[in-house]
């Protein structure tokens, strides 16, 4: 497979990882996709901050294929702010516990500016001895943010904090050539919106028996909410949802790595939210096997996704998610590979390629 890096898909997907989105709070990402579609599609918006992204080129009346992509990350929210300045915040989405103590984040104030601050957890130099042994799981009510702030006031009237503002991850995207290593926040899911608008780029020129429409779906993290109306408005016949999918090869059993770095995408055949497509799904694999595409596939006892909505929306609508394996998602860091996200886009394109109503009818 050629693993040339593209620079402007490189920078398609730094943009996208350092962009302010979690879920609620997309806009930054509507900025991006204006930025790096405006030239093939109209990109346009909604309430939810669902992103529609459709080709210049006008509908043609043929099965509508969806690509969807969910835009926001994990992130947090000002809950209150403590008489000593520090702020007490509540999650949006799932994190990692372990992963939050010390860790850089920026939180929003009622100018729009991002504010450093650091997630901290009780020193251990003032932990009385049974607190020190305590082995439970800790909670987020056991940490704060500080912005640095000496009191409530201060917090409110000189750096401008305000209840219900975002917060997200302090992390700028970096590469690795050498090694292909890419490092940065919100893989989960943004490197699943660089697959798709790549993928669109790719196939803006491509005679298809389909008409083409992306959708970069807000609020996933916290319930799949923005799919649920995406896909009535678009009203497909069938999708595709990309994923930064949680990869498996660090953790895991040799003999039960389903999701490696640097082994192409992986579609999954079930999770706690859905059984994709069993037809597609095996299309899908057999496509590759055809043209020598790289491709895992797994089963999942756990997680969930915004295809097990579009499977059951309408009148059900075949779904396979093709996932960028990716290390340690709802973390502040991620791990992922040009070379995974090359394979993805491949193998998207010649699905969209190769499809049209019969095969649509066959799943």
């Amino acid at each position: 497979m050629n693993t040339n890096i593209n620079p402007k898909s490189l920078e398609l997907i730094a943009d996208l990882s350092n962009a302010f989105g979690p879920s609620g709070f997309e806009d930054a990402v509507f900025d991006v996709a204006k930025k790096h579609c405006g030239d093939m599609a109209q990109v346009t918006d909604d309430c939810l901050r669902n992103i529609y992204i459709r080709p210049n080129k006008p509908a043609r009346g043929l099965p509508v294929f969806m690509l969807d992509a969910h835009c926001d990350e994990v992130g947090f929210m000002v809950h209150s702010i403590r008489p000593n300045g520090t702020l007490r915040f509540v999650s949006l989405g799932g994190w990692n516990m372990d992963s939050l103590p010390s860790s850089k984040v920026l939180v929003r104030n009622a100018e729009g500016r991002y504010l450093p601050g650091l997630i901290a957890s009780k020193p251990v130099h003032f932990k009385t001895a049974a607190e020190r042994s305590q082995g439970a799981a800790p909670a987020i009510s056991d940490y704060i943010i500080d912005v640095g702030a000496t009191s409530a006031q201060e917090a409110v009237e000189v750096f401008k904090i305000r209840i219900g503002e975002p917060i997200v991850s302090d992390v700028q995207f970096q590469y690795d050539e050498e090694h292909d290593v890419m490092i940065g926040k919100g893989f989960d899911c943004r490197i699943g919106c660089a697959a798709l608008i790549e993928a669109m780029h790719r196939l803006q020129d491509e005679e298809l028996e389909v008409d083409l429409v992306g959708v970069l779906s807000s609020q996933e993290e916290v319930g799949e909410r923005g799919v649920k109306v995406a896909v009535n408005q678009v009203r497909p016949q069938i999708a595709i949802c990309f994923e930064g999918c949680p990869a498996d090869d660090t953790f895991t059993e040799p003999y039960a790595i389903q999701t490696a770095l640097k082994k192409g995408p992986m579609i999954r055949f079930m999770d706690k939210s859905i059984i994709c497509n069993p037809r597609y799904q095996r299309y899908a694999l057999d496509l590759a096997g055809k043209q020598g595409l790289a491709i895992q596939s797994s089963v999942r006892e756990g997680g969930g996704n915004n295809g097990a909505m579009v499977s059951t929306a309408l009148d059900g609508i075949p779904v396979i998610v093709v996932g960028v394996p990716v290390r340690y998602i709802h973390s502040h860091y991620g791990i992922t590979s040009y070379y995974d996200f090359e394979a993805t886009v491949q193998l998207a394109v010649a699905i969209v390629k190769s499809m049209n109503e019969e095969i649509i009818k066959s799943f």
